[in-house]
């Protein structure tokens, strides 16, 4: 039998050679993700491969997976490992190599695989892996399963199983590809457009899309390079932003598209070098949806505008806006559940439900969205789009450090704080609490519509702090500084990764 995992291996040993070392902060509430080789060793991620096939013979489900991996220096030994351990519990693999998220959540419908397990540590530094998990397309795993997967890896009670199989799947970044282009509408109009990729995955597929589409691609950052010499590839890291913004003034560009590790992101900048946070984008690809399909539902998570619910033309169009839990698995089950047309996350996760997309997160379709809602406005350049909305200032995703094993716990201290407060008609920055959504952390409302957000982070050491105001930059400020005051009270609090 293979051993139970061990919480607390160092490298460099004999034991380190002879036992699975997995770190049960590893298990996240939608996937998985751990420092390597220092919290999972290949012997760890065996056993997660050996929990991942008993999960899904207990669900019940066809025990056949697509799996691919990002770029990253040790993603493709962790890929092999987790093949293994997943055919000794009995899973038919198909493999299709160095790949996207999205082109594995596709592999699902194309190589009729109801499960995935894609390797990728997203757009977390190097040095990070994990796996993102699922067994109902087009959903990934929630948090009843992650824990499902947890118990089972940890109490080392996973299940041999006859009937394991390998099958690589040459050439199928042709297929997702082509399946793309075939989604896209014939462009009209002319445009240039930079494509930064952060030297990640989607160098080697982002670019080759956006000049099947017929756009003069401006290559950023797009060649090979698993160290990210020059910033992380995360289209929220301003760093990024502010790289794409200086290509298209440089260049002329219509727009600057940013695509995060995985490729399951899109970040956007206009023609005139202004970084556009995907909530805004969001609003901005509802109203133009909207036109389409009059009275759609939308879901959106808590870290996004409040204009979803304000803006006067989404109003005028019937759009309806679901509020939920930050987190791609979250969004995507929502979005399935409801029935919407698409569902928006701050970070730049969209999900497109046909007849756009199949329901799933993928930063080329994203990008396909916004070109298509480009040429459906000749006459209009992506700042005029921008500038069409009502104004607010809102802040970046900003992330204190938190340790994983207190994060929720200073989540739900400072939500307590914030329900006194409101209870008691305590202001925040001077201004009345008028409201409190706790679906997800806290996000607290004045009666000006400023609004704050904090919750813990799904899978990084960190909480998350969001602003925004309607009002004026001078209250964006005051509200950071009140709930940044509410948070050093918990001296688990540490610094920023960045803040306005």
């Amino acid at each position: 039998m293979f051993p139970k995992p061990e919480a607390d291996l160092v490298p460099n040993t004999f034991a380190f050679e002879q036992l699975p070392l997995v770190k049960p902060t590893g298990f996240r509430e939608y996937d998985a993700r751990w420092m390597f080789p220092q919290d999972i060793n290949l012997m760890g991620v065996q056993a997660l491969g050996l929990g991942i096939g008993t999960l899904v013979h207990e669900m019940g489900v066809r025990p056949d997976i697509v799996t691919g991996h990002d770029f990253r220096s040790y993603s493709s030994s962790i890929k092999l490992a987790l093949i293994a351990g997943m055919q000794a519990a009995g899973l038919r693999v198909k493999d299709i190599g160095l790949a996207l998220s999205p082109m594995a959540y596709f592999g699902q419908f194309a190589l009729d695989c109801p499960c995935v397990a894609m390797v990728t540590a997203s757009h977390n530094d190097n040095g990070w892996t994990g796996v993102k998990m699922g067994a109902n397309r087009p959903m990934t795993f929630g948090p009843e399963e992650m824990t499902r997967l947890k118990e089972i890896v940890l109490g080392g009670t996973y299940q041999y199983r006859d009937g394991g199989a390998y099958e690589f799947v040459e050439g199928f970044a042709e297929t997702y590809l082509k399946d793309l282009k075939s989604r896209a509408k014939p462009l009209t109009r002319k445009l240039k457009v930079v494509a930064a990729c952060g030297n990640g995955t989607a160098g080697a597929f982002a670019p080759r899309l956006l000049e099947a589409l017929g756009v003069e691609v401006v290559p950023l950052d797009v060649g090979p390079d698993y160290t990210f010499p020059r910033y992380n590839p995360n289209p929220e890291d301003m760093e990024m932003l502010h790289a794409i913004a200086h290509a298209v003034k440089e260049h002329g560009a219509d727009v600057g598209l940013g695509f995060d590790g995985d490729g399951d992101r899109c970040g956007v900048v206009d023609n005139e070098g202004e970084e556009i946070f995907a909530d805004k984008i969001g609003v901005m690809l509802a109203r133009d949806l909207g036109k389409l399909h009059p009275g759609s539902t939308f879901v959106v998570d808590v870290k996004s505008t409040g204009l979803y619910h304000t803006d006067p033309e989404l109003q005028a169009q019937a759009i309806k806006t679901d509020y939920w839990k930050t987190g791609h698995s979250y969004i995507k089950r929502r979005v399935y559940e409801l029935g919407a047309l698409a569902g928006f996350e701050k970070s730049g996760h969209f999900f497109f439900n046909e007849p756009i997309g199949r329901g799933y997160d993928d930063g080329l379709l994203t990008a396909i969205a916004v070109l298509e809602m480009l040429d459906r406005n000749p006459g209009r350049s992506m700042a005029d789009l921008y500038r069409a909305l009502p104004k607010t200032w809102g802040s970046p995703t900003m992330s204190p450090h938190c340790a994983d094993d207190v994060k929720y716990g200073v989540v739900e201290t400072v939500t307590e704080r914030f329900k006194a407060m409101k209870a008691a008609g305590e202001p925040i920055a001077g201004s009345k609490i008028v409201d409190l959504v706790t679906v997800n952390g806290v996000r607290i409302t004045t009666e000006d519509g400023t609004w704050g957000l904090v919750r813990a982070s799904s899978n990084k050491p960190e909480l998350v702090v969001v602003i925004e105001s309607p009002a004026s930059e001078a209250r964006l400020h005051a509200m950071f500084k009140a709930v940044d005051a509410v948070l050093r009270e918990n001296t688990e609090v540490g610094a920023y990764n960045q803040t306005i």
